[in-house]
């Protein structure tokens, strides 16, 4: 996973988790704009969440946040 999108998952994360608790659930699409403006950037988000993980649609966002912490 490139810096930038650790980044930003990261710090999604955080603020989720900040303002709706640890029980906060998200998708690959909470990284992203409503409109797909950076196709790579998605396509690399999917493909770590689907193919490499196997993640549900929906995982809480403590669990992503570890993930990535943990650089996996």
């Amino acid at each position: 996973m490139r810096a930038a999108l650790r980044d930003k998952v990261l710090d999604v994360c955080a603020k989720k988790i900040e303002r709706k608790g640890d029980n906060v659930g998200l998708s690959f699409y909470a990284f992203f704009a409503n409109k797909n403006d950076n196709p790579a950037l998605l396509m690399e988000a999917a493909t770590w969440w689907i193919e490499l993980h196997q993640l549900d649609h929906f995982v809480k966002a403590t669990t992503i946040k570890e993930m990535v912490e943990n650089g996996l």
